[in-house]
């Protein structure tokens, strides 16, 4: 599908966006927790740069590559495991206290939110962020208001990109697989949209790492969402 051909004045019936890093910069607030986390176990502080490139696959994984101090982080033995959750419960509690605290929402969002809005479009976030704080994110970027359901990484037993995350929003949603598109930043997003059989919109800006986006076999790739009206 064209870049023409998304978000048209009858389409789509339903759009499913990721956050982090697709509707809100929440780097800073994920980055500040990080640190207080690696501080409260001795270790040195990784800083945002280096978290930005942390962040898009949920917190486990976020603490996990901290942890590691990389992307790529090796399967747990037996005492890091019992680290990993420890950090993760002090990572939780962190950002509980931070979540929203520093976060901005990236331009052309809110303009793309009213146009789809107006359009009686029903939107839905699908987030590989825990439940727990996907509400009072919105809250706080005062963007709850925008969305009719919103689905957490840990809300089903699967997580983007697995596609079933998408699939439930959307059949909730009353959307199907010829009225619904996906809007995200990274190839989990990509990916899953993918096998769930719908568009997906991808954005340059925000969290993914490894190949540009560019390449990842998104419908339509922008640098902001304002483009896409």
């Amino acid at each position: 599908m064209s870049l023409a051909g998304l978000f048209s004045p009858r389409w789509p019936g339903v759009a499913l966006f990721d956050l982090d890093g697709t509707l809100v910069d929440s780097a800073p607030d994920l980055a500040a927790a990080v640190d207080q986390m690696l501080e409260h176990l001795g270790r040195s502080p990784a800083g945002l740069e280096r978290v930005r490139q942390w962040v898009g696959n949920g917190a486990s994984v976020l603490v996990r590559r901290a942890l590691a101090g990389q992307v790529d982080w090796e399967p747990a033995r037996p005492k890091d495991d019992a680290l990993f959750k420890d950090a993760l419960a002090i990572f939780y509690h962190a950002y509980g206290t931070i979540n929203g605290r520093h976060s901005v929402v990236y331009a052309g969002v809110e303009a793309c939110l009213t146009h789809l809005k107006n359009q009686g479009c029903r939107l839905g976030i699908v987030t590989n962020k825990p439940e727990q704080f996907v509400a009072p994110l919105l809250k706080q970027m005062n963007l709850a208001h925008w969305f009719d359901l919103s689905v957490g990484g840990d809300t089903l037993p699967v997580k983007k990109p697995d596609p079933a995350p998408l699939v439930h929003a959307m059949e909730k949603l009353g959307g199907t697989r010829g009225t619904t598109v996906m809007v995200g930043d990274s190839a989990a997003d990509i990916n899953a949209a993918r096998a769930a059989g719908i568009p997906c919109v991808a954005v340059r800006y925000g969290y993914n790492y490894g190949p540009s986006v560019d390449t990842l076999g998104a419908d339509a790739v922008v640098d902001s969402l304002a483009e896409l009206l």
